[in-house]
């Protein structure tokens, strides 16, 4: 059985990123937002009785799942993957003992916001793999959970063990994803006024995906309501019970559907109105049904 040493593997995390700028909200939003998914992790593992080697496996690859915005953080200043590289890719180049430099970017880095000088593989805060477990026959499964956590589709071919862990923290990371967007405003969220997300219509390709109940892709979201309707289509793509059952019994779903990021008003088109009373009557009873 695989011992997972949390104390040491807490403690990498904390040397890791104590190389960044911790008073920066946006790296404390990430620090919050890694603990919370790992925790998460667990109760979805323990939620469908797995085993405690799975369940302290699954909670690893819960802190390490979002490694790679750090970096993608300093180099590009924004947590978008289509205005920097992508931060799985990111994370796994980190652990695999890489530079950020080594994935291929959309855009070119700015200029440093800050220096964080890491110290080389395998030390501690270095962010290599070999940092945060002593034991190295799981490097796979827990590179796999980092690499596929936000790819829109998981790759065919991975081993049941592998999917199992890829599909633990996908569902951990949506739940949350899910918490702290209810949690803030819409221009924190989306980057637009409260007016100009209320004028919104909601795109065709966000009636699409709602139709054949899956997760919205990038280009597909055209308009605010469509990052809104991603976000709720989310429940869909849950894998586990236990995932349902977590994301029902803590309400944030139910309350984004009523007044989402806290906007007590209605859209004004009306279409857009009929069209989102639609989807929230479904997204309610599928979660119920959980």
């Amino acid at each position: 059985m695989v011992c997972i040493d949390r104390k040491r593997a807490r403690a990498a995390f904390l040397a890791y990123v104590d190389a960044y700028d911790v008073s920066n909200k946006r790296i404390a939003l990430k620090i919050a937002h890694t603990y919370r998914v790992a925790n998460l992790c667990e109760q979805i593992a323990k939620g469908e009785g797995m085993d405690e080697e799975d369940v302290e496996l699954a909670w690893l690859c819960g802190l390490l799942h979002d490694l790679g915005r750090f970096e993608q953080l300093r180099l590009w200043d924004t947590f978008s993957d289509g205005a920097s590289a992508e931060h799985a890719a990111i994370g796994t180049a980190v652990l695999r003992g890489l530079s950020a430099s080594s994935v291929p970017a959309r855009v070119a880095p700015a200029e440093h916001p800050w220096d964080a000088p890491h110290p080389p593989a395998p030390a501690v805060g270095s962010g290599a793999i070999e940092s945060f477990l002593q034991d190295r026959a799981f490097d796979d499964m827990i590179l796999a959970s980092v690499e596929c956590h936000s790819l829109l589709r998981v790759p065919q071919g991975l081993d049941n063990r592998t999917r199992m862990l890829v599909d633990i923290v996908r569902d951990a990371d949506k739940i949350d994803i899910l918490r702290v967007n209810c949690e803030n405003s819409v221009q924190t969220v989306l980057g637009v006024s409260q007016r100009e997300f209320l004028q919104s219509e909601i795109g065709s390709g966000a009636v699409r995906a709602f139709e054949e109940r899956r997760c919205l892709a990038r280009e597909e979201r055209l308009y605010p309501a469509d990052y809104l309707v991603g976000m709720a289509l989310f429940v869909f793509e849950l894998v586990y019970p236990a995932s349902k059952r977590i994301m029902r019994d803590a309400g944030q779903l139910q309350r984004m559907l009523v007044h989402p990021f806290g906007v007590q008003d209605e859209f004004e088109l009306a279409q857009t109105r009929e069209t989102w009373s639609r989807m929230a009557k479904v997204l309610v009873e599928y979660l119920e049904e959980a």
